[in-house]
């Protein structure tokens, strides 16, 4: 017998909201970059973006590392030291934000403050120029993926996260690896199309409890631009890869302004 299907996650009461300043003219949301040591063409795109961006702000919406097994990962010499340089060299010329996601849940306050990163949680409602936007990770909303709601309801419980956190760094690494390698098995034998998509009803839920009009979220790696019925909208973000060879660089950032949303394709890195 299958699993049961979950019941959808209630908005939280009341949602926090990010109030954009007026003196802001765009803002950039990306995520889904999956960065690691592997991939230094992603990497290297993703920070040339975050450096020469003309947004005020810069909102990552989850899965910007491929994982993350606590904030001492970032040790003298390691990928996440390299990562945290970014951040901290992008944060002294615009406002960053960070919202977990499936992948860089364990992504602590300590990395963070270390950054110059604001945290945000899962959901948020961002209200810019006139409008509020929902903005999440996406996968709680995945509510036909069972197998993954049932891992992620024992991952994010805190005391499975300092039994986690308690272990050697070793350890934690190795564990993770083990982890990567599982979940690549299942893209190889399943493909996108084996990863639930959002659950049309939950979205609907979430946008009218938050009082908003559109939600933008990452996760699914499929990237479109969907109408919902009260002529609400969905905005999925896209994945990004600049070193897989194959296929040509993929990047894309949704930049919001006063006219409105616009995606962009981002340059690989010289």
């Amino acid at each position: 017998m299958s699993a049961a299907r979950p019941s959808p996650p209630p908005a939280p009461q009341p949602v926090p909201e990010l109030h954009a300043p007026s003196r802001w003219t765009a803002i950039d949301i990306l995520s889904d970059l999956h960065l690691q040591a592997g991939l230094p063409g992603t990497t290297a795109a993703w920070a040339r973006h975050l450096t020469t961006t003309a947004a005020q702000a810069v909102i990552l919406l989850g899965d910007i590392f491929e994982v993350w097994v606590g904030d001492d990962a970032a040790e003298p010499g390691s990928f996440e030291a390299h990562c945290a340089a970014i951040l901290r060299e992008a944060s002294r010329t615009r406002t960053l934000y960070f919202m977990a996601g499936n992948r860089d849940f364990l992504v602590g306050p300590d990395f963070l403050a270390r950054c110059g990163v604001q945290a945000l949680p899962d959901p948020t409602v961002l209200v810019a120029f006139g409008r509020r936007w929902l903005l999440s990770h996406g996968d709680a909303l995945c509510l036909d993926d069972v197998e993954y709601q049932a891992f992620r309801r024992q991952v994010r419980e805190p005391s499975w996260q300092q039994a986690f956190l308690a272990q050697p760094l070793a350890q934690r690494r190795e564990l993770a690896a083990r982890m990567r390698c599982a979940s690549e098995q299942r893209k190889r034998e399943h493909g996108l199309e084996g990863y639930g998509d959002l659950d049309a009803a939950a979205v609907l839920d979430w946008l009218r409890a938050c009082e908003a009009e559109a939600l933008i979220h990452g996760h699914t790696h499929r990237p479109a631009d969907h109408s919902l019925p009260e002529g609400r909208q969905r905005h999925v973000l896209s994945d990004w890869d600049f070193d897989t060879h194959g296929h040509p660089p993929r990047g894309e950032v949704l930049r919001l302004q006063a006219q409105g949303l616009q995606r962009l394709a981002v340059p690989a890195a010289p």
